[in-house]
């Protein structure tokens, strides 16, 4: 249910179980977390998904047998940002609940116009993860992510763009070739140089 293709460097992660609107069980955390992990040597990786929406978050069956509670969000969004290399979200569509973590991790998010956004923990009782809050913060601000974690507000894309959660709505042709140009410096570029880069803007 994750696909992964490799092409010059590039590394396109899909989550793919669009019948369950990519739903995340731990099984599916866990080979993210080993992808990204053996993506040291990329050059530039986009995660995406599969259908109309990017994700809902935990499966419901596993969010109840103790998912949502679990440390592997915190592991892959740490992983993520830990990587050397440009990182994009290409958001096909709707994006919920703990596959924030992931998303926010990333260096560039970019969305189609009917994309939404929530993360309705408070409601549903846990916590965020710990990285999520301050990510969130850090790109829009603790009032706008307050209104997300502790308001439960629905964010549109266009809403999120003028947040400063999303770079860019794109249409949803037009979504992975403008992720892959955006990457496109990166694939060509000395891996050092921007292995430099992407450590003075963190």
């Amino acid at each position: 249910m994750i696909d992964l293709q490799q092409d010059d460097g590039l590394w396109t992660v899909t989550l793919n179980n669009p019948t369950k609107a990519n739903a995340l069980t731990a099984e599916m955390l866990e080979e993210l977390v080993s992808i990204v992990r053996a993506a040291t040597d990329a050059r530039a990786l986009i995660l995406t998904g599969a259908g109309r929406v990017f994700s809902a978050g935990a499966d419901l069956d596993a969010a109840r047998a103790g998912l949502a509670t679990s440390t592997l969000w915190e592991t892959l969004s740490g992983a993520i940002a830990g990587l050397p290399c440009l990182t994009v979200a290409a958001l096909n569509g709707t994006l919920a609940g703990g596959a924030n973590g992931m998303v926010l991790a990333c260096d560039l998010r970019i969305a189609v116009p009917t994309a939404k956004f929530f993360y309705p923990v408070m409601k549903l009782g846990f916590l965020p993860q710990p990285s999520d809050p301050k990510r969130m913060a850090a790109l829009i601000g603790p009032a706008r992510t307050k209104l997300i974690l502790m308001a439960g507000q629905k964010v549109s894309a266009q809403e999120a763009y003028e947040f400063g959660l999303v770079d860019r709505i794109v249409e949803p042709e037009d979504l992975l070739p403008t992720a892959r140009e955006l990457v496109s410096d990166c694939l060509t570029a000395d891996t050092d140089v921007a292995a430099g880069i992407a450590e003075l803007c963190r």
